[in-house]
């Protein structure tokens, strides 16, 4: 498994003791991409620094995954030079979240290969975490019928809520993932056909009106006119800054997709959380909003 970093640095030597052992753990042999302990300002080394190992992890025939050691920023500074032919000649499972939602998208768009919504490799793994990922990455079946997080009290913490917001079923491929990000790809070769999909969104430290922004901004471009459903899952440490009134999350999301008729349900486990899915773009799923249930309906690695 390659471990590499197209981003932003790793801060602490224990990010790649973590990465190291978190391989052993679950069977793989760790190669760590040459650059991958460089700095150079907020990135992971140089662009041609972070590409390298990137487009060296995916030649490479003696390598099986890439796994992304952080997100941050610097994906997007490099994605048009990824060697797309190499995961073609080679498909490998490429796992990340955040930052890298550029990269997964990317890659799945251009070559059709799945790529994996996931923990980082720096981050510790909790025993959710760990089940659905080697069921996602691991396993050469369908997935199913994908677990919540346990509740242990009838008083279910509004953070652990699955709500429904637009009953209904709806099947289609998975994309998605970092709002942020899919904004950044549009009017690009690598932003995902959304027609007939399901589209799962999340987000860190925005602030509710830049969350609004962006969806206008997708549904502009029409981005969100042939949607089949949407998994929103955590927006964390989202704010409020508009000083002239406030509108609930709830009450945007219905703003969008309310017109549109379609299956949407918010607070599933994806996103900046220590519990969360690992979602394999590309692979068709099923989405119950009114259940709050997705189910993955074909295996992503074969």
């Amino acid at each position: 498994m390659a471990i590499v970093a197209p981003s932003a640095p790793c801060l602490e030597l224990d990010d790649f003791t973590r990465a190291d052992e978190l391989c052993r753990a679950l069977g793989w042999e760790p190669v760590p991409g040459r650059h991958l302990r460089e700095r150079a300002g907020y990135l992971a080394g140089t662009d041609d620094m972070r590409l390298a190992d990137l487009n060296a992890a995916l030649g490479d025939d003696r390598i099986d995954g890439v796994w992304c050691i952080r997100g941050g920023y610097g994906m997007t500074r490099i994605l048009d030079a990824v060697d797309m032919e190499a995961v073609r000649r080679r498909p490998k499972p490429i796992i990340g979240y955040s930052d890298i939602t550029a990269l997964l998208n990317g890659v799945t768009t251009v070559t059709g290969v799945v790529t994996f919504h996931g923990p980082t490799a720096r981050a510790a793994m909790p025993a959710f975490s760990r089940r659905h990922f080697e069921r996602a990455v691991a396993t050469p079946a369908p997935a199913g019928r994908l677990e919540r997080l346990p509740l242990a009290d009838i008083l279910v913490p509004r953070e652990n809520r699955i709500v429904p917001l637009l009953p209904g079923v709806a099947e289609g491929p998975l994309f998605g993932g970092n709002l942020t990000l899919l904004q950044c790809l549009i009017g690009t070769r690598f932003f995902p056909d959304l027609e007939g999909a399901i589209l799962f969104l999340e987000d860190v430290g925005e602030p509710l009106y830049r969350v609004d922004r962006m969806l206008a901004h997708l549904r502009a471009v029409g981005a969100l006119a042939r949607l089949a459903g949407v998994v929103v899952g955590r927006f964390t440490e989202m704010k409020r800054e508009m000083g002239d009134g406030v509108f609930g999350f709830d009450e945007v999301l219905l703003q969008y997709f309310g017109p549109l008729r379609l299956p949407v349900a918010y607070g599933f486990p994806v996103g900046h959380i220590a519990d969360q899915w690992t979602l394999p773009l590309g692979v068709r799923a099923r989405l119950d909003a009114g259940a709050g249930e997705l189910e993955l309906l074909e295996p992503a690695v074969r």
